[in-house]
């Protein structure tokens, strides 16, 4: 905003002001912005100049992004409904009530992009245009080549407590740096602007690099960094896994965005794992494991039906158990805390029982919004992991023994079969803590589904007898 500094090839921006638009005929002639206040106005520009505000010049930066113009040498399709639907002159007439005197052009930038989002309910093409203006002033304040963006992450990185810490691993370095003309050849700048704005205001928050709080990464860079992070000095693997996710042909998950390339090259998604033992010592081991795996952006499967129900008795303390459900909080605070990297997105931790687990109405409940809160574990996941002996009850309305495994061992180890007779010789033994209708609660397992979406249904058996491990 302001001049525009670079013009687009084969394209005068250097247009006059009041060149006859309708726009310009509001603000200079005798409207509230009239040419006198004008001349006291001035825009900062990102090289530290103050120019006069030219307000004919936010239409002609919104227009050329409509028509295609996005940058140097940079050309994309024309909008869909432009200039039908899309008027770039009520846009730049909703921003200038946020222009005053003093404002930088990249804050004029975002303000353009955030009311072309807001317009967007009246044409789809408006959030494409809020994503162009949006990507366009992040290509302005980043590094024109990926090779130079590498070396500032490097070399640039901030000291904390003494010690210089680049994010990007030296592999990487060392890689781009000796292959820098190569490597940028081959990035294709203009596939930046093939995000919509909530897709791209996405991969602002959480995916692109920062290095002291400001973003200096463009979605180009990340799949370049991505593409050699996973396949390294094989040029060939590297830009076609490029050429690929930049086309959006497929994107790899979230780990390895975030961490491609980087000193911790963590990219598994998810993780499966059982609490250790049912033990103190077991418990927290497993919520460390749970930690270390959530702090680099890993999913979690957690089973959980080894642990003691509610009232059983504890050998070494001579006391009873409070059951899964104080446990799962301490989970459920984790998954908060311990949120993927630093505020990237939420931890993620899925908890799977059996429904012959004696608290299992207890944590049927924990992510009801209704309760009292301290039998509430909101931010976990939750699932049945449900053998056939169940649904064979539910469909006979038969009753279905709760049990303890502390009390009833062997049932989270065995399925199929062996499953249905220790479970059936167990409830012959009397060890049941409790019985039911199996439809009772198959009934409040479809009311905790309605009410919160949750819990997934697996089925036990037929996952173990399709596995192969």
């Amino acid at each position: 905003f302001g001049r525009i500094e670079r013009g687009f090839e084969g394209h005068n921006t250097e247009e006059p002001i009041g060149g006859g638009s309708k726009f310009s005929g509001l603000l200079m002639g005798g409207g509230p912005l009239g040419s006198q206040a004008q001349q006291a106005w001035y825009v900062v520009k990102r090289n530290g100049r103050h120019e006069p505000v030219m307000f004919d010049k936010i239409t002609t930066r919104i227009r050329n992004l409509c028509e295609g113009k996005c940058g140097i040498g940079t050309l994309c399709k024309p909008l869909k409904g432009y200039p039908e639907y899309i008027d770039p002159i009520v846009v730049a007439q909703k921003v200038t009530q946020g222009v005053h005197p003093g404002v930088k052009t990249s804050d004029l930038d975002a303000l353009a992009s955030q009311t072309a989002a807001y317009m967007s309910t009246e044409h789809p093409g408006y959030s494409h245009l809020a994503a162009r203006i949006a990507i366009s002033n992040l290509q302005k304040q980043t590094c024109p080549t990926f090779s130079g963006t590498v070396k500032m992450l490097y070399e640039d990185a901030p000291e904390i407590a003494g010690k210089r810490t680049p994010y990007l691993s030296e592999d990487l370095y060392k890689l781009v740096m000796a292959n820098a003309e190569l490597i940028d050849s081959k990035i294709q700048h203009s596939r930046d602007f093939n995000f919509d704005y909530f897709g791209f205001k996405t991969l602002e928050r959480a995916y692109l690099l920062k290095q002291r709080g400001e973003i200096v990464e463009r979605p180009q860079y990340m799949f370049m960094r991505v593409a050699l992070g996973i396949h390294g000095e094989d040029f060939d693997a590297a830009f076609e896994t490029y050429d690929l996710m930049s086309s959006k042909a497929f994107l790899h998950a979230s780990p390895t965005l975030f961490h491609a390339g980087t000193r911790t090259p963590q990219l598994s998604s998810c993780f499966l794992l059982p609490v250790k033992s049912d033990s103190i010592q077991g418990i927290y081991d497993t919520l460390k494991s749970c930690a270390a795996i959530s702090k680099s952006a890993g999913g979690i499967g957690l089973s959980v039906q080894n642990i003691r129900a509610k009232g059983s008795y504890i050998r070494g303390t001579n006391g009873v158990s409070n059951g899964l459900v104080p446990m799962l909080r301490v989970f459920d605070a984790t998954a908060r805390y311990v949120d993927q990297g630093g505020g990237k997105r939420p931890g993620a931790i899925a908890v799977y029982f059996e429904p012959w687990h004696a608290d299992v109405f207890e944590l049927l409940d924990l992510r009801k919004n209704h309760g009292k809160e301290e039998m509430r574990a909101r931010d976990l996941f939750y699932g049945l992991w449900i053998p056939d002996l169940f649904m064979k009850r539910v469909e006979a309305n038969g009753n279905w023994s709760l049990m303890c495994p502390d009390e009833c061992p062997g049932l989270p180890d065995t399925y199929g079969e062996e499953f249905e007779k220790l479970y059936e010789r167990y409830e012959r033994e009397g060890r049941a803590r409790r019985t039911v209708r199996a439809q009772e609660l198959w009934t409040a397992i479809l009311d905790a589904q309605t009410e919160t979406g949750t819990p997934y249904v697996l089925f036990k058996d037929a996952a173990n007898r399709k596995s192969n491990q």
